[in-house]
């Protein structure tokens, strides 16, 4: 079981950037499709980007290609979303997950996350 712990939210202003850290425990980190994921309020998690285990694949949302970035530091157990030009719609709360990168579905259980606010 791969613990996950999110941080680097924040409050921005719309045009601003933020990035986004996932440390994982576990030695099976490494072999893991991982995936950052965002909840609105009153919404369900949404799929926002997917990295494969070795990093060479990456896949992202419409609504973020171009302005975020993901990657993975496996020798750090880390995942990180690199969030540029943010837009008040970003605003939720961010989680990383395991992801099945073909149905961008998430496979593990919610860690707290960690909450971006986009402010126009």
């Amino acid at each position: 079981q791969v613990q996950l712990v999110e941080s680097g939210g924040g409050l921005v202003q719309a045009g601003g950037s933020l990035r986004l850290s996932c440390a994982a425990s576990g030695r099976t980190f490494s072999s893991y499709d991982m995936g950052w994921f965002r909840q609105a309020p009153g919404k369900e998690h949404q799929f926002v980007a997917g990295i494969t285990w070795n990093g060479g694949g990456l896949y992202y949302a419409g609504s973020v290609k171009g302005r975020f970035t993901i990657s993975r530091d496996n020798a750090k157990n880390t995942v990180y979303l690199q969030m540029n030009s943010l837009k008040p719609e970003d605003t939720a709360v961010y989680y990383c997950n395991r992801v099945m990168l073909g149905n961008r579905r998430a496979l593990g259980s919610w860690g707290q996350g960690t909450q971006v606010t986009v402010s126009s």
